[in-house]
């Protein structure tokens, strides 16, 4: 055998491979949280997502499809740039990432025990950059994903998983770097949750997309297709790729430049095609210091365990019900909706029921106005719109009733549509309303002329607003004057056609050349009708709802065209915006929470938004038939999305207690409401009321199915029987406050009872 001697050089040259080989080796990194492991390679890629709560490892990241930690954007080009390479500093949690256009970023991953927390510190060479985009996350997942909070959902018993991302501040929001006016397209794409049980068409493709259904106005329309296969979207933080696997992305835009968007939310129908608009710049809101909690847990435990630790360690928005997060199913609590303008017992009944909330739907919509100060019905409440036989009430007399026996009384509002003749619309208009354009008068006009001329007809011609196109709202603003028109001559001088001056009752004026002409940014008619307020006015009426809380003890609010807030084109942005404003003007006021459902969820509301209630009657759920929506596929649209985001479904405003009421009907809305995880608002007519002969037992029955819930007794397992439509069933107190017995109905009969137990903490 040859003996190999060493000399001093081939040692040196031998430790400096080893160095070489180990350092190569060891450019790829592995992070741990106390459920979840990611292999990131060095390249800036995750390129493996583990589950570590079984053996072996179940692998979620597809071999094809990497996962960039952070990618960068150009708008101006359309294009993205993925890392290249990437180092990390162990000793500051930090990893530095070059891209192909010579930037170079610093971001943190800092390992929590439930989540990762990955933060932009700095970015050099970012003239170009206008935008940043965490992922897209690739995860091998087809099962269930979350549009609105960006989460990959495996519910199957079999493998019971979820991977997720949720933005930690304000200029973080849900969806990919180039989604039009930051809010995504509402439309259906196909996807089946479920191969088996709901096999694909051969004419239709995983990740297909369609229009919504309807003429784009009537929202009960927009819901058309009962196949569980036709998934509705409400935001774009999750999405599936053509095998139908789920990935995640969330991004951050620097709204300190001045940009121009072309946005509808419902951009395949031609009563809501896109709009051009000229987003304003927003001061040192930037997306230096964008972060997220990158996760992976168990799915039955995600919301309460991991979701639950982020937004808490993480000091998100937490409103809380009994001392209970709004999140937690427990407290999915149905609300009641009146009718018939006759409130002597609604707040019994209510306190009967077992339920927290009224919705005052006998009155008209509440309309925004400053103007009052927070004193809707008089500095001297001398207004009184609710109806008593002993005498009618003003608000703050109603809730003083209400609040003192912990019920909330509320009002279904208009978000934040100005309307005519009130403060900040007309007549004398705000300087602080949102526009879609901006132009130049071009000549001097008195207070009576017709013949506007403007610098620049670009764009003039749209009817305002990405929805209706309503032509009674297209108008622009010149000094304190609002001016009608329809549309703008086609050859030089360009002038406006159709003037009405002084319009919604404004002082008409003269003007001078060089004025700036704006063309403002609107709502809809239908009784919306109303101007968009800027982000800083917006500010302000966020504020007034806190005010109108405050001085009335109006603690719930129902935001009808809650789709206006994506109107001044800052997408979810403006809606956590919106809802902080007001949440911090509560706390101001020392309220400790106010219930907030509305027309729409999104990544921008899924934290301060209660619950959402929308809809109603047959279009949410058909008692008779036991089926989610017989008359459209609202209910289940809608219930498919909220499930699959951690958030209650709902049944709408929904069956109405009359004569005919009988108590087997409300246990089994109980049971599909609690086996789903659904809330609703319950009709309540106090003469229809009256003639129910089985008003008590109703009442008792949804109590006692309401005690139980509260309790948290309601084990997953019986949830997925109590959600099956087919089953009958029937709940009794038990012997004490924390006992219940549950009973299957077979054949009228009370059969194979269960004794539910109040859970811990409960």
């Amino acid at each position: 055998m040859e003996k190999r001697i060493f000399t001093f050089s081939n040692l040196t040259f031998f430790i400096a491979l080893q160095l070489l080989f180990g350092l190569k080796a060891q450019a790829q990194w592995d992070f741990n949280t106390n459920y979840f492991k990611i292999h990131v390679n060095d390249k800036g890629f995750i390129t493996s997502m583990k589950n570590t709560t079984v053996t072996s490892n179940r692998e979620f990241s597809p071999t094809e499809k990497p996962s960039p930690l952070m990618c960068l954007y150009d708008s101006s080009k359309k294009k993205y740039y993925e890392p290249k390479q990437a180092k990390f500093d162990k000793k500051n949690n930090t990893f530095t990432i070059s891209y192909s256009n010579g930037s170079v970023a610093k971001v943190v991953l800092a390992p929590k025990s439930k989540y990762f927390k990955l933060t932009l510190q700095s970015l050099t060479k970012r003239e170009e950059i206008d935008d940043i985009q965490w992922g897209s996350y690739h995860t091998n997942i087809t099962n269930l994903f979350g549009e609105i909070i960006g989460v990959a959902r495996d519910t199957t018993k079999a493998i019971n998983y979820a991977i997720g991302a949720m933005a930690l501040n304000d200029q973080t929001t849900g969806g990919i770097s180039n989604t039009e006016g930051e809010a995504a397209p509402f439309q259906y794409i196909i996807h089946s949750p479920d191969k088996i049980k709901f096999p694909l068409p051969a004419n239709l493709h995983e990740g297909q997309i369609f229009s919504i259904g309807g003429d784009g106005i009537s929202d009960v329309a927009f819901y058309s297709h009962p196949e569980e296969y036709y998934r509705i979207l409400y935001g774009n933080a999750a999405m599936i790729d053509n095998k139908g696997q789920v990935y995640v992305t969330y991004h951050s835009k620097d709204r300190t430049k001045k940009r121009n968007i072309f946005f509808s939310l419902i951009p395949m129908l031609p009563t809501n095609i896109p709009n051009h608009q000229e987003i304003a710049p927003i001061p040192g809101v930037d997306y230096i210091g964008s972060s997220i909690a990158l996760w992976g847990s168990p799915d039955n435990t995600a919301l309460m365990d991991v979701l639950q630790n982020i937004v808490l360690s993480e000091g998100l928005p937490y409103p809380t019900v009994n001392g209970k997060w709004v999140k937690d199913p427990a407290r999915y609590t149905p609300d009641v909706t009146s009718e018939g303008n006759l409130f002597d017992s609604i707040v019994s009944y209510t306190k009967q029921l077992g339920f927290k909330a009224i919705e005052a739907n006998d009155l008209p919509y509440y309309k925004v106005n400053r103007s009052h100060k927070g004193y809707i019905d008089g500095k001297n409440f001398e207004t009184k719109p609710f109806k008593f036989t002993s005498g009618n009430k003003s608000h703050k007399e109603f809730t003083d009733i209400s609040n003192a026996q912990g019920i909330f009384m509320g009002r279904h509002t208009i978000a934040t549509a100005l309307a005519p003749g009130t403060k900040d619309a007309s007549p004398i208009p705000s300087d602080s309303l949102c526009y879609q354009q901006k132009r130049l008068l071009v000549k001097s006009i008195s207070a009576t002329d017709t013949i506007i001329l403007v610098n620049d007809p670009i764009y003039l011609d749209e009817i305002a607003s990405w929805e209706g196109h309503c032509k009674s709202l297209n108008m622009v603003k010149i000094g304190k004057e609002l001016i009608h028109y329809l549309r703008v001559s086609k050859t030089a001088p360009y002038r406006l056609l159709n003037v009405k001056r002084g319009y919604w009752n404004t002082t008409p004026s003269s003007h001078k050349a060089n004025d700036d002409i704006l063309k403002l940014q609107v709502t809809i008619e239908y009784g919306y009708d109303g101007l968009i307020p800027d982000l800083n006015l917006q500010d302000a009426v966020a504020e007034d709802y806190a005010d109108v809380a405050k001085v009335n003890g109006i603690y719930f609010m129902d935001l009808d065209g809650q789709e206006f807030l994506f109107n001044t084109g800052q997408g979810y942005y403006g809606v956590k915006r919106f809802f902080r404003k007001m949440f911090e003007r509560a706390a101001y006021h020392k309220i400790d929470y106010i219930r907030i459902t509305g027309a729409t969820l999104s990544e921008g509301s899924w934290h301060y938004q209660s619950v959402w209630n929308v809809g109603g009657g047959k279009n949410m759920y058909d008692v008779e038939k036991r089926v989610w929506g017989s008359t459209t596929s609202e209910g289940k649209d809608i219930r498919d999305v909220a499930y699959s985001n951690y958030f209650p479904a709902t049944f709408g405003g929904n069956f109405s207690i009359d004569k005919s009421s009988k108590v087997e009907d409300y246990e089994h809305v109980q049971a599909i409401s609690i086996g789903v995880g659904a809330t609703y608002m319950l009709g309540i007519n106090q003469k229809n009321v009256e003639i129910c002969p089985q008003k008590y037992q109703i009442f008792k029955a949804i109590r006692t199915w309401e005690d139980a819930r509260a309790a948290n007794a309601f084990p997953d397992d019986l949830k997925k029987k109590l959600a099956d439509p087919k089953r009958s069933w029937t709940l009794e107190k038990g012997n004490d406050n924390n006992t219940w017995v549950l009973y299957e109905k077979i054949n009228g009969g009370k059969n194979n009872p269960i004794t539910l137990i109040r859970a811990n903490g409960y």
